[in-house]
Order: C-alpha cells, then sequence, then structure tokens
C-alpha cells in the first residue's frame, strides 16, 4: 500500500471520528496532490507525493514566520498543529551532518570544484534527499562545501 493510500484512509478516519483539525489539513493536501496529478497528467509515485507534502509544510512555515510578525498566536498554534500532521508522512529528517555527507560524495561524483558547479550539485543531491532535508538547507551546506 502507497502513500497516497494511507493518506485516503487517514483522511476516513478522521471522517468517522469527526477529527475537524486533521480532516481539514489531510482534504488540502488531498487536494494539493490531485492538483500536481492534474499538472504532470499522471499518477503521482511516493516521492512525488512527499514533493507536495514538502511543499505544504513549506507554505506552513511561512505562514508560521508571518503569524508570529504580526502577534496572532492563536493562528501559529493552528498552523503548527498542521505542521505536525503533514510532518508525520515524511520519513524522519536528516541531519545535517548526513546531509553534509551526501552533497559530499555528490561533489566528488560529478568533480565539483568551485561554486559555479552548484546547479550540477543540487541537481545530483535534491532528488536523493526528497522529503528528507530542506532544500535551502541542502543549499546552504553545498555553497558552504564549494568555496
Amino acid at each position: 500500500m502507497g502513500l497516497y493510500d494511507d493518506i485516503l484512509l487517514d483522511l476516513k478516519k478522521s471522517i468517522k471520528e469527526q477529527d475537524k483539525g486533521r480532516l481539514s489539513v489531510l482534504r488540502g493536501l488531498k487536494s494539493a496532490m490531485k492538483n500536481k496529478q492534474v499538472e504532470l497528467r499522471k499518477e503521482l509515485t511516493d516521492d512525488q507525493i512527499r514533493g507536495v507534502i514538502s511543499s505544504e509544510i513549506k507554505k506552513s512555515k511561512e505562514a508560521i514566520d508571518k503569524f508570529g510578525q504580526g502577534s496572532r498566536h492563536d493562528l501559529v498554534e493552528k498552523e503548527e498543529a498542521e505542521l505536525r500532521i503533514l510532518s508525520s508522512y515524511l520519513p524522519p529528517q536528516l541531519s545535517t551532518e548526513e546531509i553534509k555527507e551526501v552533497v559530499t560524495q555528490a561533489i566528488e561524483e560529478i568533480s565539483a570544484s568551485s561554486p559555479k558547479d552548484l546547479g550540477r550539485v543540487m541537481k545530483s543531491v535534491m532528488p536523493k534527499l526528497t522529503g528528507r532535508a530542506d532544500g535551502r538547507e541542502v543549499n546552504r551546506i553545498a555553497r558552504e562545501l564549494l568555496s
């Protein structure tokens, strides 16, 4: 059973249990997955679904920052709850050291030597880390190692 099926089962379970918060998050996630599916014109793989979940998490983190700046602590708590629900569908996030190992391997594989090679390094690394690491963090580490 794939990730899509797990999400649908949790959605049905949330309907039965009348868990409105979780239900809202899962409906939004299902909608985002459907939009991505329509955009690609094919069924989504688990990796693509993880990418959709990652982008929803990124949006949620941005909303938390904005609501925090606006002193809307009630909305910050709501977004943090949504963030926990979405994060439960992703594998555990990699530590900085683990990301450095993957980036270092990629740099050696493609013989990258300067910051000009950042694009090639990121292109090589991101498919391996999708859903397991934040792209900004990977980019920061790659820049650091290339300079």
